[in-house]
């Protein structure tokens, strides 16, 4: 999460995140559905701050296609988000659609759509107020506030996204949650923010003795710099990193923050730095990293830890798929 500030009443939550955004690609940019001519199917796991009540948890999986005699992508992408002691649960289940433009002989353009549906409840159970409490510190059972405590809040969400790519570099933008749903539990108004995200990359093929970028078995071999900026209402943060991939096995580091930024609201952007070790092989790609807590945080709230899983099914050997332009990004 970029912070959970304020109440129950006005929550002010962020959208969860991943350190891995390659690995979650439907969940970073609707332009990225059906990116692979095959059929692909990942999942992530996150647990950030694990060591803490006030602790994230966050499970993804989706699914794409791409239908190449449409030039079509097609991905469905589920979310579960769960939040601190009160297990504020937010799941969202989308539909995207991507179309894929080839401007010249270099250059691929591809926009995508998102509509989904969002479902969140909340445990008000698990909450103490102020009028539980005594003068001796005796914390009572009984609260004069009243929820309806068996009932959900959904609502409708839209997204949408583009990638522009070559061979070898990639620029992406994407706006989640255009119409602004209202997200709040309770009486009253509270509105999600649109979240503005853009992420770029070069890769650097190093030099082989079978070629640049790849050896004589044709395993990559390459330095990916990269970067993802992202604001959501008063919030933003930037990632910026780079891979090194020397297939099956890939490595990683970013630093997440805005080092130049002054503290809002007394909160540091200075928040943490990314390691990740990833293992390629052939279709499958199984991922681990982990956020060191740089913040007033500190390593004592456990960090993060964040594994992805992806698989690309094999084409139908009497209809092998076209060789599509394949976005140079990582898979983690």
């Amino acid at each position: 999460m970029f912070f959970l500030m304020g109440t129950w009443v006005e929550s002010k939550a962020q959208d969860p995140q991943f350190s891995q955004f390659y690995a979650a690609p439907l969940y970073l940019n609707p332009g990225f559905a059906g990116t692979t001519p095959y059929i692909r199917a990942g999942a992530n796991f996150r647990s950030q701050w694990p060591s803490l009540d006030a602790n994230f948890t966050t499970y993804s999986f989706y699914i794409d296609y791409f239908a190449e005699q449409y030039n079509s992508g097609l991905g469905l992408l589920i979310t579960t988000d769960k939040e601190g002691l009160a297990n504020l649960t937010s799941t969202s289940v989308g539909l995207q659609y991507a179309y894929e433009l080839q401007i010249n002989d270099r250059l691929t353009f591809r926009p995508g759509i998102q509509a989904a549906y969002v479902l969140r409840d909340i445990n008000f159970n698990r909450l103490t107020f102020g009028d539980q409490f005594d003068e001796t510190g005796f914390i009572s059972p009984i609260t004069a506030e009243q929820f309806n405590t068996g009932e959900n809040v959904g609502f409708v969400d839209f997204s949408f996204g583009g990638l522009l790519f070559s061979r070898n570099f990639w620029f992406g933008v994407a706006a989640h949650h255009l119409n602004t749903p209202n997200q709040s539990l309770v009486d009253g108004n509270s509105e999600l923010p649109i979240k503005y995200s853009v992420h770029s990359g070069y890769r650097f093929p190093l030099p082989t003795n079978a070629g640049r970028g790849y050896n004589s078995d044709g395993r990559e071999r390459s330095i990916t710099p990269n970067f993802q900026y992202k604001r959501q209402g008063e919030f933003d943060q930037l990632e910026i990193g780079t891979y090194l991939t020397f297939e099956p096995i890939v490595f990683g580091m970013w630093y997440r923050g805005i080092p130049i930024q002054e503290e809002f609201e007394g909160f540091n952007d200075k928040e943490s730095l990314i390691f990740l070790v990833g293992l390629s092989t052939g279709n499958l790609n199984i991922g681990y990293s982990f956020d060191y807590t740089i913040s007033e945080l500190d390593i004592a709230s456990g960090g993060a830890h964040e594994v992805s899983i992806s698989y690309r099914f094999p084409p139908d050997p009497r209809r092998p798929p076209r060789n599509v332009r394949q976005i140079p990004c990582p898979k983690f």
